[in-house]
């Protein structure tokens, strides 16, 4: 059964992965891209979506910019981590196509009401503002959600951009807060799992051998994003987040997790955008999300081989 998706992003090398996966997945019909201020700002975020959809030859996937900073804090972004543009790495193409008109927050709230319910999900890949924003503006969109599948928070991997917090969670914690209340059908790809979907030279060179021009396009990007979480972690490679939202819908069986609460800090200076994982069940607070845990990383990288091979 194919389903039908919303991508909400902020490319990064990482989102552009996930991207291209899930254009490279006939069991995903892709209702459209909306993009969001996080990794860096809206206008690159939306420019990026335009090359990554250009790349693999799907122009027919229309873009549509969002929202520009958070529900009310100043925009924090990560170059340091992606690079000026974003998706630093490989030498990018200028995009033909353009963005459309209608701004992502409407066209999210209209293509819910025009979807019968429980047939459309969400995958966000960055902060949650647009999302929390359009459940705001048409609170009757949110019972008509199938699922939100989201990358963000961490819980034993603790923070990578403060202490406690990651950084999707951490740009927007207000709009997270909002959306994790809302009673949704939620999955977490947290840093708890997204850390163990870690690059290496070896699943590096697959994607250079490929010899297209989409695989190639992975490998540089892969490997210029990698060096900042080597040199942080000490690991072999970088992890690619937000492609586990995307693995996830194609095959929920390689991941585990469990129903847990999860509530997001917004008050706290020292723990501002913690996901606040209810991992033993000890509040006795309702579940609210399915908060993954661990994956198999081989068989992810090998969907990500294979698929990728599929583009251009």
């Amino acid at each position: 059964m194919i389903k039908k998706i919303i991508i909400d992003t902020d490319p990064g090398q990482d989102d552009a992965v996930a991207i291209l996966l899930a254009l490279a997945s006939p069991e995903l019909e892709i209702l459209g891209i909306t993009t969001v201020a996080g990794n860096v700002p809206l206008n690159l975020t939306t420019k990026n979506a335009l090359i990554i959809t250009e790349m693999a030859g799907r122009e027919d996937i229309d873009v549509y910019a969002g929202c520009d900073s958070p529900l009310s804090r100043p925009l924090i972004t990560a170059e340091n981590v992606h690079g000026a543009t974003g998706l630093d790495g490989p030498k990018l193409i200028n995009p033909t196509k353009k963005v459309k008109e209608d701004h992502a927050v409407d066209f999210i709230i209209k293509t819910l009401r025009d979807h019968t319910p429980n047939t459309v999900t969400l995958c966000p890949l960055g902060p949650l503002t647009n999302i929390a924003t359009a459940f705001k503006k048409a609170p009757d969109i949110v019972s008509k959600v199938k699922q939100v599948v989201l990358m963000g928070g961490a819980y034993f991997e603790v923070g990578n951009v403060t202490p406690t917090a990651e950084f999707n969670i951490f740009v927007d914690p207000e709009a997270a807060s909002y959306v994790f209340n809302l009673g949704l059908d939620l999955v977490i790809m947290p840093l708890d799992v997204t850390h163990k979907a870690l690059t290496t030279p070896e699943r590096i060179d697959k994607f250079s051998k490929l010899n297209t021009k989409c695989g190639t396009f992975v490998a540089e990007m892969t490997a210029f994003f990698e060096r900042f979480d080597k040199d942080k972690y000490g690991t072999e490679g970088a992890p690619l987040h937000d492609p586990c939202v995307i693995a996830y819908l194609l095959n929920p069986e390689i991941f585990s997790g469990r129903r847990i609460n999860v509530e997001i800090e917004t008050d706290s200076e020292l723990t501002l955008g913690m996901t606040v994982a209810d991992w033993w069940g000890v509040t006795n607070k309702e579940p609210n999300a399915l908060f993954i845990g661990n994956l198999n990383s081989e068989k992810f990288f090998e969907m990500l081989t294979s698929r990728i091979s599929k583009l251009p």
